[in-house]
């Protein structure tokens, strides 16, 4: 349980923009934020957290002593302390919450360093309202932009304009059936995937239909068009899955005093393959910075190959 706290409160901290290391025992993290500093336990044991919340800490930063704030998550409501900032079950699964949501809307979480009894805390209200999301009046059917722009950046490594983009792709459901009998072997050839191809570079990858959206995108988005066509795209996957069935069936045959080999090659019949495709859009951030990097905007994922085979690197 300790470690699984410490973990969470890890990354409630740094929604706060603390700075965050592990510590040696009977401690378990320090986090340090301009002048201020914390030091966190998490921890059930009375006498434990008795010898913490009398005990002062200081840390020194560049020869400068700093006093350190204590915070302690326990799930015993039992114990009261008078010297530490005090969570329990109700301020984890708060500060738990407003960490997810501050970095959704790229908001710093701020919470109360008084010690005793953790006060109410809120998203920084200095943060900048939400602006109203400008609409495009084009709908598609597209996966949803769970990434925003600052944590695409993050992800990216660069500072810069951001632009963020609708890369087509051939979301297909493939059906294979049948078999083939040689001698007394029996081969079939069921299959049943999901994939997709991007329209415009032909790259391949595993994608699931269960989560598009049939939705208006945002009206400062680009909406990239197809280079490739529909059937081009369905007659590669019906090419590929025919290879990734084909199977070799090796029999052993004798006659007389001589064993030989017979190897026969055995394919799926093109007529009992279907394959269902509709043109669907992932988005993307594209961030032009000192260099061109691109952020899967439904994934959070670094593309190490461009989206777009026309973007060029400076």
């Amino acid at each position: 349980m300790r470690e699984k706290a410490k973990n969470a409160m890890r990354l409630v901290l740094e929604a706060a923009r603390f700075e965050v290391e592990e510590v040696d025992e009977p401690l378990d993290l320090s986090a340090v934020r301009d002048s201020a500093c914390l030091l966190v336990l998490c921890s059930n044991d009375s006498e434990l957290i008795g010898q913490f919340d009398k005990t002062n800490y200081s840390l020194m930063v560049d020869d400068q002593e700093m006093s350190c704030k204590k915070l302690l998550f326990t799930l015993d409501k039992t114990i009261v302390t008078e010297n530490c900032i005090q969570w329990g079950i109700d301020e984890f699964v708060r500060y738990s919450g407003e960490a997810v949501l501050a970095d959704i809307v790229d908001r710093e979480l701020t919470f109360d360093l008084t010690p005793g009894k953790a006060k109410k805390a809120a998203v920084a209200a200095a943060s900048p309202a939400p602006v109203e999301e400008e609409h495009s009046g084009i709908t598609i059917s597209h996966y949803p932009v769970k990434i925003t722009e600052q944590a695409a950046m993050r992800t990216g490594g660069v500072q810069g304009t951001a632009k963020l983009r609708f890369i087509p792709y051939f979301l297909f459901h493939y059906i294979s059936s049948g078999e083939q009998v040689y001698k007394d072997r029996r081969i079939p050839f069921d299959a049943d995937g999901w994939g997709a191809i991007n329209a415009i570079n032909g790259i391949k990858i595993d994608l699931d239909g269960k989560l598009l959206e049939e939705t208006e995108i945002p009206g400062n988005a680009e909406v990239a068009d197809p280079h490739i066509r529909k059937e081009e795209a369905s007659e590669r996957i019906v090419t590929e899955l025919i290879e990734r069935l084909t199977q070799k069936v090796r029999i052993k045959q004798e006659k007389g005093d001589a064993i030989f080999y017979e190897e026969k090659t055995l394919k799926p019949d093109r007529k009992n393959i279907t394959i269902d495709a509709k043109q669907v859009y992932i988005p993307v951030w594209q961030i032009r910075g000192k260099k061109i990097v691109e952020v899967n905007a439904f994934t959070g994922e670094l593309l190490s190959e461009p989206m777009d085979e026309g973007v060029e690197v400076f």
